[in-house]
């Protein structure tokens, strides 16, 4: 496309302002900002930033909303805790990944910044004895589902397979593909460990136009966790377009697909309870959640908007509904608290593209750096001067025809890594203490005592949920330390 092509494109869509700073720059500057404006679909930013405007005020204004915001109905939802039906879900779930039917998605985007630290946040160390870091902790959960599922199927230990889809952002990108290669992918087969990137969208001001980071450059950001579905489609390597994740899975035979964040200490990969669950809800899309701690926890609740589920953010609930309380079981009506954790059918995934166009995006105020169009000059504001939009994950929820929700223990699976070391919750420190609580909640639930101030680390390779501990009954720890293979318990007593 010619330049003047360029120029009559972007004069159409009312984001000329990006050739402001033309007569300034270089030819080789030049050649790399019309780059990036030819690849750019301006028209598609431009819908996308009316309709996430449209949609920030209609969130702003709950009441103008026509649809009302109910709980989940009581056939759409169960919990665990039945031994006898999770054990039943449990072996449905086994047996499909026994089958090499199930995926799982990693979303692990984010960098922890507020951590204090520019890695991804996969890499970072909660403080455990054994200081492994988040993706080792998973890795270590795969190969031991994998070979728990092998066993109980009576197949080779090596014939089982639950292939790993790692979604990582521009900034993560390199320095994650380092991380695992580096650790040896932590046992897993390179093969089975597949990195893929969410896309970016240009930064706005709050008008909804694109902003310069410099004369030749325009400042974008990651498109939110959201960006998960357009990103399946994206390929694999600029070698071969037609290698996807999505194409990835119909190759491999994978039916269901588990999604997860990478933040949660306590998240059972590929969980066969989950799976089995939504495969016998016959679900083409599912969502695990943990009940609320309180009626005013500032979290968002799968629940129903009209006809239809959503996840529903706290801001939008009103006091009364907040406190509402069922009354058979003197439960929170809207007590299904978000987790981020999902199920999904490939085929559902197959099928996110088809109602792409319609959902919103998010709109988030951000302090952007930009060059000033008169001057040329970078300016670092100190208040929000635009804004970066986003997808959420749990956006494609209202699209699903058999949805499914499966309630779970919050300190069993869910200790979520937010905040810096210090801060009051979602820290470093409360996931290392929640994983180290489990693990003697594990030995405990064996038959054996636990000193008071006794921590035993218990790797993943040992135990994924508990089982393996037979011989632990009857034993009392009396030492702290880690355990990577089950005879080294011994010891600990």
């Amino acid at each position: 496309m010619s330049i003047d092509a360029v120029r009559k494109r972007y004069e159409a869509a009312g984001q000329d302002h990006l050739f402001k700073l033309w007569d300034t720059i270089s030819e080789e500057e030049r050649a790399h900002l019309v780059a990036q404006l030819e690849a750019l679909d301006i028209e598609r930013v431009n819908r996308i930033y009316k309709k996430a405007m449209v949609a920030e005020n209609e969130a702003a204004n709950p009441a103008a909303v026509s649809e009302p915001i109910e709980p989940l109905p009581k056939e759409a939802t169960e919990a665990v805790g039945s031994p006898e039906q999770d054990e039943q879900w449990r072996s449905v779930g086994l047996d499909a990944i026994s089958r090499g039917q199930v995926g799982v998605l990693l979303l692990a985007g984010g960098q922890g910044t507020r951590l204090g630290s520019s890695a991804p946040k996969g890499c970072y160390d909660i403080g455990l004895p054994s200081h492994k870091s988040l993706f080792q902790y998973q890795a270590e959960r795969i190969a031991r589902l994998q070979i728990i599922a092998a066993k109980e199927f009576g197949k080779p230990a090596d014939a089982v397979i639950i292939p790993w889809y790692v979604m990582t952002s521009g900034p993560t990108r390199r320095e994650t593909e380092e991380f695992f290669k580096k650790n040896a992918f932590f046992g897993l087969d390179p093969k089975n460990v597949i990195f893929f990137e969410q896309g970016t969208l240009p930064c706005l001001t709050l008008e909804g136009k694109v902003i310069l980071e410099t004369p030749s450059r325009i400042a974008v950001a990651p498109d939110g966790n959201g960006g998960l579905y357009a990103a399946t489609r994206s390929p694999l390597s600029s070698s071969d377009k037609s290698h996807t994740v999505l194409s990835d899975l119909k190759r491999r035979n994978i039916l269901y697909v588990h999604a997860y964040c990478v933040d949660n200490c306590l998240v059972r990969v590929a969980d066969p309870v989950f799976l089995g669950y939504s495969i016998q809800k016959q679900a083409d899309c599912a969502a695990k959640v943990v009940p609320k701690a309180h009626p005013t926890e500032s979290v968002g609740v799968v629940a129903r908007r009209g006809s239809k589920y959503s996840v529903v953010e706290y801001s939008e609930i009103s006091k009364e509904q907040a406190e509402r309380r069922d009354p058979l079981t003197g439960e929170l009506a809207f007590r299904a608290g978000n987790i981020a954790n999902h199920f999904y059918t490939a085929t559902f995934l197959d099928r996110v593209e088809s109602f792409e166009e319609e959902l919103a995006f998010h709109v988030a105020r951000k302090k952007i750096p930009h060059v000033d169009l008169e001057s040329g000059k970078s300016v670092k504001p100190t208040k929000p001067n635009g804004i970066k939009l986003e997808m959420f994950v749990f956006d494609v929820f209202p699209f699903t025809e058999h949805f499914a929700v499966l309630e779970v223990e919050r300190k069993e699976e869910f200790s979520p890594l937010k905040n810096a070391p210090g801060t009051s919750s979602d820290n470093p420190e409360t996931s290392c203490r929640d994983l180290l609580a489990q693990h003697k909640r594990y030995l405990e639930r064996a038959g054996a005592t636990v000193g008071e101030d006794v921590a035993i680390e218990i790797s993943p390779l040992v135990s994924y949920f508990g089982e393996g501990l037979e011989s632990v009954k009857g034993k009392i720890f009396t030492k702290s330390g880690i355990v990577e293979h089950v005879e080294e318990l011994d010891v600990l007593v």
